[in-house]
């Protein structure tokens, strides 16, 4: 009976054992790509930012277009330092946003997190992205 029971207890010290390894192992996993998660999260919202201000440039674009359209009759925007300034800030929005999203991408491609990872991590946080704000 000794022999059982010494045997049940190194059975269990093992099992004990292994199942810190895993616990620890998992932990260092989550906390690794929560890390990842949090980089992620941090570009995206840069991104929202940035099309923000491209959006406003927009507006001030569209506005200098209908007034030079309608006051002056101008629809030839060649040698306009205005015109062309903005045009300049859209493009470089438009850059930053791309460099931003090669980022995510990038980070994605590297610790193997998924479209669907990312989202079940804003489900578990309660937090909506933008596009499913964007669907409702």
């Amino acid at each position: 009976m000794n022999k059982l029971w010494d045997d049940l207890k190194d059975n269990m010290k093992e099992w004990g054992v292994s199942a810190v390894e895993k616990a620890e192992e998992i932990s260092r996993v989550a906390v690794a790509k929560g890390e990842e998660f949090t980089k992620i999260s941090k570009l995206k919202f840069d991104i929202l930012q940035l099309q923000k201000e491209k959006n406003k440039v927009y507006e001030k674009l569209g506005e200098l277009v209908f007034k030079k359209t309608n006051e002056s009759n101008i629809s030839n925007f060649t040698g306009d330092v205005e015109y062309f300034s903005f045009i300049e800030k859209i493009n470089k929005y438009s850059i930053e946003i791309s460099e931003k999203d090669e980022e995510i991408i990038t980070i994605k491609k590297e610790y193997g997190i998924d479209d669907s990872d990312f989202e079940e991590n804003y489900q578990s946080t309660g937090i909506i992205s933008a596009e499913a704000e964007e669907e409702e």
